[in-house]
């Protein structure tokens, strides 16, 4: 299953018309986790596709609950910039 296929799924669409939308979403999720840090951008990865499907959640339309999404969104980058193996920032020596 694509990035894109399990977006749609969470979104519940079933229909290709928001595709370039969702694509944008997509790499804007990934853009936004790289400038936090994240260098990790295997899609296949649990949690950056759950990252990436939050925010685009948080995104997509006019979200009930945006607020909740972003925080939850928020979260979800914070523990991956200070996860071993997601940044290359490496170890601090002290």
């Amino acid at each position: 299953m694509t990035t894109l296929d399990s977006v749609k799924l969470a979104l519940r669409i079933s229909t290709a018309a928001f595709d370039a939308e969702l694509n944008t979403l997509i790499q804007a999720a990934l853009m936004d986790m790289g400038i936090a840090g994240v260098t990790e951008s295997d899609e296949t990865n649990a949690l950056i596709l759950r990252a990436v499907i939050t925010y685009c959640k948080m995104n997509f339309g006019e979200p009930d609950e945006y607020d909740r999404l972003k925080r939850s969104y928020d979260e979800q980058k914070a523990q991956l910039v200070t996860a071993t193996g997601y940044t290359e920032w490496g170890e601090i020596d002290g």
